[in-house]
């Protein structure tokens, strides 16, 4: 528990700098402005639910992606590939909730850059960067989440795939909502592909 608590602290406090660095300077993310809708802010400088969905995500992921891996976990490069599935889920997790939180909620607007390419206007950069951000998150914060000792063999857990799911589901009702059925068509397909490969994973 502590070197989870641990781990939730960092992954927070770096997800949260990269955010306030990329909304002073548009770097790593593109440039965004935060609205009044995402709530107070902490210490003034950053809406405190920046911080908590890198939580979410990254430690939700990694759930996931253990799943996913299972019936590979007895390798020498497991642990990379923890990582690499890890960042791969964020970024999908990512993908779904932007529009969501852009532009259906308007937590922040994005900000108009030099290359024409977006996703629901959303700058393609922003997921570059979150995959960039996320590897070096994980780079300092999965030695942490390691079992240190020897355990029996546990049945899987399917709590972080639950969570995970519910996410990709709100999100893609809330882009019904608002009438983006390619959001929504996309958030359904993120959904299937990674239930069926977290559930086949789990049944070894």
């Amino acid at each position: 528990f502590q070197n989870i608590l641990l781990a939730a602290c960092l992954i927070g406090l770096a997800g949260g700098a990269a955010d306030w660095l990329s909304w002073k300077t548009g770097i790593p993310f593109g440039p965004f402005t935060p609205d009044r809708n995402i709530g107070p802010k902490l210490f003034h400088v950053l809406p405190w639910a920046m911080p908590v969905i890198w939580v979410l995500a990254i430690l939700n992921s990694r759930g996931v992606a253990r799943l996913i891996l299972r019936p590979w976990r007895k390798l020498h490069a497991y642990g990379f590939w923890i990582i690499g599935v890890t960042a791969v889920l964020t970024v999908l997790f990512e993908l779904a909730f932007e529009p969501f939180a852009s532009r259906v909620n308007q937590y922040w607007i994005w900000e108009p850059t030099k290359f024409p390419l977006s996703w629901q206007g959303v700058p393609l950069v922003n997921f570059f960067g979150w995959l960039v951000v996320t590897l070096l998150i994980l780079a300092f914060v999965a030695p942490m989440l390691i079992v240190k000792h020897p355990v029996h063999r546990r049945p899987p857990d399917f709590h972080p795939l639950g969570l995970w799911l519910g996410g990709i589901f709100l999100f893609g009702v809330g882009a019904a909502t608002a009438g983006m059925w390619s959001a929504v068509l996309v958030d359904g397909i993120i959904g299937v592909v990674v239930a069926v490969a977290a559930f086949r994973g789990a049944r070894w």
